[in-house]
This record gives structure tokens, C-alpha cells and sequence, in this order.
């Protein structure tokens, strides 16, 4: 009689979620090495192919395709039986990439209300750009991955869509004075989307700073030397959206993006759905007229 495996078969789910070997490894914090000796023994076992490897990716044969069914309910039923009867459920570590302007107000939430709910589950949460991230989550290093974006895509979860805003210091005057002074990091995604803007709308700008630290592009638009730009309720609460009065030009809307939110990893999916939840109400931030 052959038994199937369950850590080659969580192996096998892991490959077929993440579309590849790589990105699998990094989820299940293996090497690739052993995430394909680990299908190589499955498939023996099965004497079958379950992966396509002909193409430049990897696909699933149609033995894979009808495998994968089974091998979910057989790791969810085994790591709900671990669960009961251990009482490690919800238990572990989970990586949250999250871009560093969007930290702010909703990620300090769902890190304490996840604490309060799963007390034995730690959340590493990495920020950094969009652009980072991405390729972070491509090499598995983040399980959950939150994205500023243009558009969404198949491969994510829209959570919501936010208009960009004008901010500077409140009472500050700068945003009258042309060229206007701008202050952005080098890799934000916001900065070119604001630059061409502008430049539709025939407005001379320069750029005040150039550095990839936020306390410095922070300091710069307090001191009124410079405007920035954030997402509609996600202003630092020392600074403020700017009453320009049709004076600079409207910016475009983002979404904000979920990646590795079906992942079927059950600390995985309880982390997605808070932050669901949590991006699905309005953001609260101070709203103070500047100028």
C-alpha cells in the first residue's frame, strides 16, 4: 500500500499557488533543492507527472490538476487535526510587506488586533517601495505583500482605490510660489504620476530634496520649503492636505493591492481578512486646510 506524503503534498500546493519552485521555497522556508526532491518523491510515489515543465514556467498536468484537490483537503485536514488536538493553531510567523506611505493609520490597527486574536502568531513586518516588495514576494520573502498601484491584476486583491492629495505644513505658503518646490523620495511611485501632472497643466516645478529617507522629505515639507503628495487619508498628522482652490492639479487615484491573500495558509488568510476589513471603512486622518 503507498501513502501519499503530506509534506511533499504541501510542497506540491505551495508550487501550484506560487506558480513555481522558487517562490514556493521562500513560503515554505526551504531550499529550492528540496522543494524539488520533495515533488520528484510525490511523483514517484504516484508514478505520474504533475508538473508541465516543457514551457518557460511551470504548469500542471492534468494528473496535477486533479491531485491538487485532494492534496488541499488532505493538508487542511491534517493541520486542522494538528490544531485540535495540540492547540497550535494559529501559531507561527508571517511576513506583511507593506510600502512605508500606507503604514499609516491602518497597519498599527490590524498589527494589534491580530496580536489580540492570535497572540501566538508573530508578524515581521517589512516596509520599504512598492517596486522592493514586489520583488521581495517574488523570491518568497513575504508571505503577504500590500502594493501602491495604477491598476490591479489576476495575480492580486483590489482593497480599495484612494485619490492622491496635495499636502504641505499647515498654514504654509509654499504651494503658491513657483517653480514649485516638490519634495519625493527617489523611488516613490508617486513622484513621476505628480511631475506629470504638472507639467499637463504647464507648471514650472523643481525638486527641493532629493533622498530616499522619509523623515527627510517629512522635515522638508514641515519647514514649508517643499509640497508632497500621499494618499487621501494617510497625511502624517503634522502635516496637511493643501486648499489650493483649483491652484495645482488634481492627482490620479491608486489602489491599494493585496498579494498572497488566498494563499490557503490559514495565518495567512486571518491576516488577509483584517486587513480587508480595515481598508474596507474610511481612512482617519486629521484633515486641516493649508493656506
Amino acid at each position: 500500500m503507498r501513502n501519499l506524503d503530506i509534506t511533499t503534498l504541501r510542497s506540491f500546493v505551495a508550487v501550484a499557488d506560487s506558480g513555481g519552485v522558487t517562490r514556493a521555497a521562500g513560503f515554505l522556508h526551504l531550499t529550492q533543492s528540496a522543494v524539488s526532491m520533495q515533488i520528484k518523491r510525490l511523483e514517484e510515489t504516484l508514478g505520474l507527472n504533475l508538473l508541465d515543465r516543457a514551457g518557460r514556467g511551470i504548469a500542471l498536468t492534468a494528473s496535477g490538476e486533479q491531485l491538487l484537490a485532494f492534496a488541499r483537503r488532505m493538508v487542511a485536514l491534517n493541520d486542522e487535526a494538528i490544531g485540535r488536538l495540540t492547540d497550535q493553531a494559529f501559531e507561527g510567523e508571517i511576513t506583511l510587506g507593506v510600502p512605508r506611505d500606507i503604514v499609516y493609520p491602518v497597519i498599527p490597527r490590524v498589527l494589534q488586533r491580530c496580536n489580540a486574536a492570535f497572540p501566538r502568531v508573530r508578524v515581521q513586518l517589512v516596509t520599504s517601495y512598492t517596486t522592493r516588495l514586489k520583488e521581495m514576494f517574488g523570491r518568497g520573502e513575504c508571505d503577504l505583500m500590500l502594493t501602491t498601484e495604477s491598476t490591479g491584476g489576476s495575480d492580486c486583491e483590489t482593497l480599495c482605490e484612494l485619490p492622491l492629495r496635495w499636502i504641505g505644513t499647515p498654514g504654509g505658503a509654499v504651494w503658491r510660489h513657483r517653480p514649485l518646490r516638490l519634495a519625493f523620495g527617489r523611488r516613490c511611485m508617486f513622484r513621476p504620476k505628480a511631475i506629470a501632472a504638472l507639467d499637463a497643466a504647464g507648471i514650472d516645478w523643481e525638486m527641493a530634496v532629493d533622498s530616499d529617507s522619509d523623515r527627510t522629505i517629512e522635515a522638508t515639507v514641515s519647514a514649508d520649503l517643499a509640497v508632497s503628495a500621499v494618499l487621501e487619508g494617510t497625511e502624517p498628522s503634522h502635516l496637511s492636505r493643501i486648499d489650493h482652490g483649483g491652484a495645482l492639479p488634481d492627482l490620479p487615484a491608486q489602489k491599494i493591492n493585496l498579494y498572497g491573500g488566498g494563499s490557503g495558509d490559514p495565518i495567512a488568510e486571518e491576516l488577509g481578512d483584517l486587513l480587508r476589513k480595515n481598508f474596507a471603512g474610511p481612512l482617519v486622518a486629521p484633515i486641516r486646510a493649508v493656506g
